[in-house]
């Protein structure tokens, strides 16, 4: 009998991979093909949806030629997604009718303002478990309604798809050009209902979205379609795991039970607590939302997402040519002089949770005459740090629940030095599984399991990696808590 094996694609921010998991769920290969980000005078940042569409398709095909793979051996696709990033198309040619608004983008900002004055951010809140935000969906999709006369009329009429980056994916490789969205990509764009499991058109409304360009929103373990992937199949296979980028860590992760807790570390990152089946309404900054629906029945999630963690390294590459690459940061930062007490406060377009101020601005402050390059590279692995101990203390506020551990994954988490700090400052132990594409492993364990290629037993049986606990001082703890906390009301300060 022939081996089986199961594709994961994991479309990013800064690119798209496709993974090859076999038969009892080991990840053997990958392939990686970058995009380009498409950012304007004004700061926009955008993607070429087209692009996009044709990086994956072409992954796939390295990634089986590359390892001998026959189609005739996949049983399935999964699919994670860089979430909120927000499409438009022509439902009936298939092609981009914009480029894509990449999550990071602000430039929805003005609608936003326009529907607070309105009196709606509450409505918004209470329905979506979300505070009213730029970096969400909803308000996207609005912005590219308004960039031409017509469009929202076509939207109305059904001709015009609206929706994140899975449903742009699963349109084209679907021969039935399926409009589907699942379930935690849905909660993510402000238009959900998280209690009705539904599209708001309360929500829609406020917006001035119709409903009749939304996605189907599907269970994330659900038949989506099939795909040859253009033809690189003799026949078509179903894509039947479908979840965001940071809603599949936690499933790879394995956080299936309440009070089990993952962070992500990407180009933004994402700190996610399971709280179960039923949601709870933060008041600490963070938002619930749903892991996902899966056999049926939805588990809900406490989540906050920062815009720039390993970003900021991009930054001190690319901006700023402090570092020759990410690698570096680590020895320098471990040079630093320990009694510098620099922060950076990294608000290049706001700060999201717990503080949600659009309008604050990125600082570095508290440095002497001796701060030099470590200290300040060293600052800027910090901050990752205490901006997921933000998160970290909002949630267990929001809970009554000790996080006892936390589970890690993305590519800082490589960085010795940034987790040792982390698990210090936060007070937390930290476990960092030795497989490293979370993302791509939730979409394909997702899509293993619905095709009944694996057990979920069997998959999160085991646990292999390393573990980082906590060793520094609770006064020095608590003392650079504080600067943290002073650094930050400096950048919220307006006046």
């Amino acid at each position: 009998m022939k081996q089986k094996f199961i594709i994961s694609i994991d479309q990013s921010t800064q690119g798209t991979k496709a993974l090859l998991f076999d038969g009892c769920g080991k990840l053997l290969a990958r392939e990686d093909q970058a995009h380009r980000q498409l950012v304007n005078a004004q700061g926009w940042v955008s993607h070429d949806l087209r692009e996009i569409a044709d990086n994956t398709v072409r992954a796939v095909g390295l990634l089986m030629e590359k390892n001998g793979v026959s189609p005739a051996q996949i049983v399935a696709v999964g699919i994670s997604n860089q979430r909120e990033t927000t499409a438009m198309w022509d439902r009936g040619s298939g092609d981009p009718l914009a480029d894509a608004v990449v999550w990071q983008c602000g430039r929805a900002g003005s609608i936003v303002r326009d529907i607070a004055k309105r009196g709606f951010d509450s409505i918004i809140k209470e329905k979506t478990g979300i505070p009213l935000s730029a970096y969400f969906p909803a308000a996207k999709m609005a912005w590219l309604l308004g960039q031409e006369e017509g469009l929202t009329e076509r939207a109305g009429r059904g001709e015009i798809c609206l929706g994140t980056i899975d449903s742009w994916l699963i349109w084209q490789l679907t021969q039935e050009h399926a409009f589907k969205t699942d379930y935690s990509n849905a909660s993510r764009t402000q238009l959900m209902n998280l209690k009705t499991l539904a599209w708001d058109e309360e929500l829609a409304g406020i917006f001035g979205i119709p409903m009749e360009c939304l996605a189907q929103i599907c269970d994330s373990d659900a038949v989506y379609g099939h795909t040859t992937m253009n033809g690189l199949f003799e026949k078509p296979v179903p894509i039947c795991g479908v979840l965001g980028d940071s809603h599949a860590a936690l499933f790879g992760q394995g956080c299936l039970q309440p009070g089990m807790s993952k962070a992500t570390y990407g180009t933004g990152s994402s700190l996610m607590m399971n709280i179960g089946g039923q949601p709870i309404p933060s008041s600490h900054g963070v938002v619930t939302s749903l892991a996902w629906k899966r056999k049926g029945r939805v588990d809900y999630v406490l989540e906050g997402n920062l815009n720039y963690t390993g970003a900021v390294i991009t930054w001190l590459k690319k901006d700023v040519g402090l570092i020759g690459s990410a690698g570096e940061t680590e020895s320098l930062a471990t040079a630093a002089n320990p009694a510098d007490r620099t922060y950076l406060v990294p608000a290049f377009t706001g700060l999201g949770a717990p503080y949600w101020d659009e309008s604050a601005a990125a600082s570095l402050s508290g440095m002497t005459r001796v701060t030099g390059k470590a200290e300040i590279v060293r600052a800027a692995l910090d901050c990752i740090a205490y901006q997921i101990t933000d998160l970290v203390l909002a949630m267990e506020q929001d809970t009554g629940i000790p996080m006892r551990e936390l589970r890690v994954d993305g590519g800082p988490a490589r960085n010795r030095y940034l987790m040792q700090f982390q698990s210090d400052i936060s007070g937390k132990t930290l476990k960092i599984p030795q497989a490293e594409e979370l993302s791509g492993i939730g979409a394909a364990y997702m899509a293993g399991i619905s095709a009944g290629l694996y057990s979920e037993e069997e998959l999160f049986s085991g646990w292999e990696g390393s573990i980082f606990t906590p060793s520094m001082d609770v006064n020095v703890r608590r003392e650079k808590l504080n600067g943290w906390k002073k650094a930050v009301a400096g950048v919220l300060d307006h006046t």
